[in-house]
């Protein structure tokens, strides 16, 4: 059965929230918990201590954790950063960059991240031969690409596809919240913690257009592939991502978990994710189609 993992936190949450967050997310049937700052260096919550302190805790419940690295490295203490949690010796990494991948390289296995573009078997294939043990599908890849991938799967390599969230699109070295409140980045007031969610972004005719999340471009709506777990499975995909939002994270877990359990029907787990979610659903990548598209689920 594929297992389920809960992605890193891409929000900017008040420390305590991010304690309880965790420490609910421990009693759920989540198997794989990605911890650490992948969005902006700036966000000092939660530091790389507390995210130690927090993996220790979530594996002693029996959970797998890894931790994830940022995306976009734009400082000398950024890379400081990049090389505690990539010889930190006790918890997987996420190589969200090839700066992460170098650093790991030869040295231990791996999950390569959904950031690092990886679109054809001999990129795979070198990233496996650098020790990467799993590889993230990248966001805009659809199924047919990823058949095409999983048939020429070096051994021992897992995968894993990004299934519930809100997509991170885009990362720039400008902050684009703060830049809303006509603020620089250098002093941006932490202006993004103030939206658990992300900051919706309006066409003029008030539609949902992106979600702006400090340094991140996120999608409006939000990815659902709850309906494609059937397909995941026959494509032979080890792991399917949730990524945390800031209400309902749980009931979303325990919706995925008994659609792969067949605790519940997929007609009924549907109708109980609907209200759950932020905005409206989409899927359109996953079928090579636009990406906010919501297309009815079709037979691979």
């Amino acid at each position: 059965m594929m297992k389920l993992s809960l992605g890193p936190l891409l929000y900017y949450w008040p420390r305590q929230d991010v304690l309880d967050f965790y420490k609910a997310i421990a009693a759920t049937p989540v198997d794989i918990v990605y911890l650490g700052e992948t969005v902006c260096s700036r966000r000092h919550e939660v530091r790389l201590s507390d995210w130690l302190s927090i993996a220790a805790r979530l594996r002693d419940a029996g959970k797998e954790v890894v931790l994830s690295t940022q995306v976009l490295i734009e400082s000398g203490a950024d890379v400081t950063v990049l090389h505690k949690i990539t010889d930190n010796g006790d918890f997987a990494v996420e190589a969200n960059d090839m700066g992460a991948v170098h650093c790991l390289e030869g040295k231990v296995p791996f999950v390569a991240g959904p950031h690092l573009n990886i679109y054809n078997v001999p990129t795979l294939a070198l990233l496996a031969d650098f020790g990467a043990k799993r590889w993230v599908m990248p966001l805009e890849m659809g199924r047919d690409d990823l058949a095409i991938l999983q048939q020429g799967l070096p051994a021992g390599v897992g995968t894993e596809v990004f299934a519930y969230g809100r997509m991170p699109l885009a990362f720039s070295a400008r902050c684009f919240t703060a830049r809303h409140r006509n603020l620089p980045k250098d002093d941006c007031q932490f202006s993004c913690i103030a939206h658990p969610d992300g900051l919706m972004m309006r066409t003029r005719e008030s539609e949902g257009f992106l979600v702006l999340n400090g340094t991140q471009t996120q999608s409006a709506k939000v990815y659902n592939l709850l309906a494609e777990l059937g397909a995941m499975q026959a494509l032979g995909v080890d792991v399917v991502r949730i990524s945390p939002q800031s209400q309902h994270t749980h009931e979303i877990i325990q919706a995925f978990h008994d659609v792969l359990t067949q605790q519940t029907s997929l007609t009924d787990a549907l109708q109980k994710l609907s209200p759950l979610m932020p905005d409206q659903p989409c899927n359109g990548y996953w079928y090579g189609k636009p990406g906010l598209a919501q297309l009815t689920p079709q037979p691979a």
